[in-house]
């Protein structure tokens, strides 16, 4: 029982690091190419809603969801 409940604890601090490491470099990313190092969170989610209709609906379809991460 033990030795289950450690893989499952190392298991999730395994993804949760990768899901951090992920989130640091999207946002690394949103700041390089829309220079929003200046802004707040909200302003940087002002600024995300404003182009999300128009991203999400020109997305190519390489980069949709429903396709395999390459």
């Amino acid at each position: 029982d033990f030795k289950l409940r450690q893989s499952k604890y190392y298991e999730n601090r395994q993804a949760r690091k990768a899901r951090s490491r992920r989130l640091i470099q999207k946002g690394a990313l949103l700041e390089k190419y829309f220079q929003a190092d200046n802004l707040s969170v909200e302003q940087t989610e002002e600024l995300l809603k404003t182009f999300a209709s128009y991203v999400n609906a020109h997305k190519p379809n390489k980069l949709k969801n429903d396709q395999p991460n390459n």
